[in-house]
């Protein structure tokens, strides 16, 4: 990857629709589906679902900071899911599910703080996001990457994900391509 492009992780519910969200974004050249924050090597998503890895559905999002900065990354990230529900998001519960950012350096951890304190400003319960370093991320199986993408008509697609995406063309239209 070019050295200008900067890379977040993150975690926000099931990562169908997080990917759906974040690929319509200006300046997200690559996002991919995965699991970060656990305690094994290369698990399987049986594995992560089963709540015994420590592993959260999570994304690695490449952008352009100068189309797109790591703030607004996070602005989109705590406006686009519950991040007041901790090990939940809709339907989908466990700890595979919180809301977590993995940072990659001080200045992310330093944003993520900040991002944090901003989004507790417009929720009236607690935001339970963790902030914790980044150890690794392990790529997702093929049938998850780009889910929404492949089955838009789906139910959970329909039910779930699409009000997400009208929220966010709704809400943060100018974040989008």
């Amino acid at each position: 990857m070019n050295a200008e492009r900067e890379i977040a992780t993150l975690a926000c519910g099931c990562f169908w629709c997080s990917e759906a969200i974040f690929k319509q974004l200006k300046g997200v050249e690559k996002v991919e589906v995965g699991y970060s924050g656990g305690n094994r090597t290369n698990p399987t998503y049986e594995e992560v679902s089963s709540g015994g890895t420590g592993h959260a559905e999570a994304l690695q999002v490449a952008f352009d900071p100068k189309v797109i900065s790591y703030k607004d990354i996070l602005y989109v990230f705590f406006h686009t899911h519950d991040p007041t529900t901790p090990n939940r998001q809709g339907p989908d519960t466990g700890t595979q599910y919180r809301s977590v950012i993995f940072y990659h350096d001080e200045e992310q951890k330093k944003i993520a703080e900040e991002q944090k304190a901003e989004a507790q400003k417009t929720y009236a319960d607690k935001v339970v996001t963790e902030i914790v370093p980044f150890q690794s991320f392990f790529l997702g199986e093929d049938y998850h990457r780009d889910y929404y993408a492949k089955n838009p008509n789906a139910m959970y697609c329909r039910i779930v994900i699409d009000p997400k995406i009208q929220k966010l063309k709704k809400d943060l239209g100018g974040f989008l391509k």
